[in-house]
C-alpha cells in the first residue's frame, strides 16, 4: 500500500487539492483548527470568473498581464483563468452558492484594472469564509481525508532530489511521516510585516521550508500592499475590499481631496499605483479616508455586512462615516516556482495557492485572481498525482532525536523580522534600506534561532529586491524609478540566494528585545 498524500495547510489551495484525490488516502496537516488561520477565510472580494454575457478569458487575459507589468506568463495565466468555470463548477458541487441578482442570474462586482464585472461573490463580502465553511465540511465528510489539526510542519525530508517525507511538530512532540507526494498550500508571508491583512502566522513556513530541502524560489520581491486596510490599532488589519471602491466610494484626504483623480482609473486604478499614492499622503502628514456614504449610503450594511461590522466594532459607521485607510502586505506574488502542473523542482513536491509562484501574477496580481489559481492549481496538481507512476520504494527516515529542526516559537518572536521588514522592505524600497535589511537578516537566517525560518523567507525578498535594480509593479526603488526595457523572472535556490546576500551585507545591529 503507498503513503497517503501529504497536504500541508487548510485554506482553498489545500482543500480543493484534498478532495480532488480523492478516493486516494490523503493526510492534511493543518497547523490550527482545519480552515483556520488561512487567508482564505478572511477574503473579502470573491473570484474572478470571466462568464458574463459580455466578458470572455481575452478581456481577462488582457486585464491581469497589464496588471503584471510584464512579468506574467502569459501561456500560465490563459491556462488558469480558462479554468475558471471548471473551479465554480467544482465549488458548486460541494455546496457553495455564489450571489445572484433580482433575475436569478450571477451578481458580478467589479474591482480594480478589471474591464468587466467579472467578481463573483458569496454573502456579500464573506466569500472566504464561505468557500472555508464549505470545503471544510466537505473534507470532514470525506473518507479518504484524515485530518491533522494543530500539526506544524518543520522540515521537508529528502533523498537525493526526490522529497520522501515531513516532520512535524504536534503536542510538543517531534514526529516523522513518510510521504512520497507532498504538497505545500501553506499561505503567503504577510506576517512578516506589522501592517498585514494575513494572519499573524503567516510568515511563509511553506517557502522556507521548499528552500531547505533545495527547491527554486521564484519573484520573491513582489508583496503587494493592499490601498485600504482598515487603519486601526488591531493586528492583522482588517481589509476594506476594493468591491468597495468598485461600488463608487471615494479616496479622499484629511483635507476633503480627491488625490487619485489624476491617475488613469483614479480610485480603480491598479493596486500598486493607489498603494502609493496612499502610501505619499500618509509620509505628507495627511490622513486618508475611504468615503462610502453618497455611493453606497444606507445600502452599506446590505452591501457590505461584514465590513459593516469590523467598522462598527471600532466605533465608525460606513454609511455616515468617512472609513480610515493605510496600505497594508495584502498578497505575495513570488514563492516556490512551480511549473503547469504545481510541481516544483524537486520531484515528489508540489505548491499550490499563495506559498507557489506559478507566473500567473507577474509583478502585481490582478484583483480576485488569487482564490481562482489557488483552487485551479489544486485540481491541477491533484490531477497530476494522480497520472505519476508509481512511487519509488519508502525512503528510510531519520531518528526524531537526531534530526536538526527549528525551536518553537511564539508569534511575539516574528517583532524582530517585522521591524526589519517594515522598515526596509515596505511600498517604497531604496538600495541602502535593502542592504541593511539583508546585513540584518543574514545572520538571523543562518543560525539556530528560532526566527531562522521567517529569516530566510524576508532574506530571499531583500536579496530578490536588491538585484531588481527597477521599478516594476508591486516592487518601487525610489533610486531607480524607471523600469527596464525588457522584463524578466528570477528563479533561485537558498544557497544562490545567501551567496547573493553575503556579497551585499554590511555588518549591521539588530534591534531585539531580550
Amino acid at each position: 500500500m503507498t503513503d497517503p498524500v501529504v497536504i500541508i495547510g487548510s485554506g482553498i489551495a489545500g482543500l480543493v487539492t484534498a478532495l480532488a484525490l480523492a478516493p486516494r488516502p490523503v493526510l492534511l496537516l493543518t497547523r490550527a483548527g482545519l480552515g483556520q488561520e488561512s487567508a482564505t477565510a478572511r477574503a473579502q472580494g470573491g473570484i474572478a470568473a470571466a462568464l458574463g454575457p459580455d466578458d470572455d478569458t481575452g478581456l481577462h487575459l488582457a486585464d491581469t498581464l497589464a496588471a503584471g507589468a510584464g512579468l506574467c506568463d502569459a501561456g500560465m495565466a490563459e491556462r488558469i483563468l480558462e479554468s475558471a468555470p471548471d473551479v465554480i463548477a467544482m465549488l458548486a458541487r460541494h455546496g457553495l452558492r455564489f450571489d445572484v441578482d433580482e433575475t436569478g442570474a450571477p451578481s458580478f462586482g467589479l474591482e480594480a484594472a478589471h474591464s468587466r464585472k467579472r467578481i463573483l461573490h458569496t454573502r456579500g463580502d464573506g466569500t472566504g469564509a464561505a468557500i472555508t465553511d464549505a470545503l471544510s465540511g466537505a473534507v470532514r465528510n470525506c473518507a479518504a481525508i484524515t485530518v491533522l489539526e494543530h500539526a506544524e510542519a518543520l522540515r521537508l525530508l529528502t533523498a537525493g532530489n526526490r522529497v520522501g517525507g515531513v516532520v512535524i511538530r504536534r503536542q510538543g512532540r517531534i514526529q516523522h511521516l513518510a510521504a512520497s507526494s507532498v504538497v505545500l498550500a501553506t499561505g503567503g508571508i504577510g506576517g512578516l510585516y506589522d501592517a498585514s491583512t494575513n494572519p499573524t502566522g503567516n510568515c511563509g513556513a511553506g517557502i522556507a521550508m521548499a528552500a531547505c530541502a533545495g527547491a527554486e524560489l521564484a519573484d520573491m520581491e513582489f508583496v503587494q500592499f493592499h490601498p485600504t486596510a482598515l487603519a486601526t490599532a488591531r493586528r492583522p488589519l482588517s481589509l476594506i475590499s476594493e468591491a468597495v471602491r468598485g461600488e463608487g466610494a471615494l479616496l479622499l484626504n484629511d483635507l476633503g481631496q480627491r488625490f487619485m483623480l489624476d491617475v488613469p482609473g483614479a480610485e480603480l486604478a491598479p493596486r500598486d499605483l493607489v498603494a502609493r499614492a496612499i502610501h505619499a499622503q500618509i509620509a505628507e502628514g495627511r490622513r486618508v479616508f475611504l468615503d462610502a456614504r453618497a455611493a453606497l449610503g444606507d445600502r452599506f450594511a446590505a452591501r457590505f455586512p461584514g465590513i459593516f461590522r469590523l467598522c462598527a466594532a471600532d466605533g465608525i459607521d460606513p454609511s455616515r462615516d468617512l472609513i480610515p485607510v493605510r496600505p497594508a502586505v495584502h498578497y505575495h506574488m513570488g514563492g516556490i516556482a512551480t511549473d503547469a502542473r504545481g510541481r516544483s523542482s524537486l520531484a515528489g513536491l508540489w505548491a499550490v495557492g499563495e506559498c507557489a509562484s506559478t507566473g500567473l501574477h507577474g509583478a502585481n496580481r490582478l484583483a480576485s485572481n488569487s482564490l481562482l489559481e489557488a483552487a485551479a492549481m489544486g485540481l491541477e496538481a491533484a490531477r497530476d498525482i494522480a497520472d505519476q507512476a508509481a512511487p519509488p520504494l519508502r525512503m528510510a527516515l531519520p531518528d526524531a532525536d537526531t534530526m536538526d529542526v527549528p525551536p518553537g516559537r511564539s508569534e511575539a518572536d516574528a517583532e524582530v523580522i517585522r521591524a526589519i521588514t517594515s522598515q526596509h522592505l515596505g511600498v517604497l524600497r531604496d538600495a541602502a534600506g535593502l542592504d541593511a535589511a539583508i546585513a540584518q537578516l543574514l545572520p538571523l537566517a543562518q543560525s539556530d534561532d528560532r526566527l531562522a525560518d521567517p529569516a530566510l523567507v524576508a532574506l530571499a525578498i531583500a536579496v530578490f529586491a536588491r538585484l531588481r535594480d527597477e521599478s516594476r509593479g508591486a516592487h518601487a526603488r525610489t533610486d531607480f524609478p524607471e523600469a527596464w526595457p525588457q522584463a524578466t523572472r528570477r528563479h533561485m535556490t537558498l544557497p544562490q540566494i545567501l551567496v547573493a546576500a553575503r556579497d551585499s551585507a554590511v555588518t549591521q545591529p539588530i534591534a531585539r528585545s531580550a
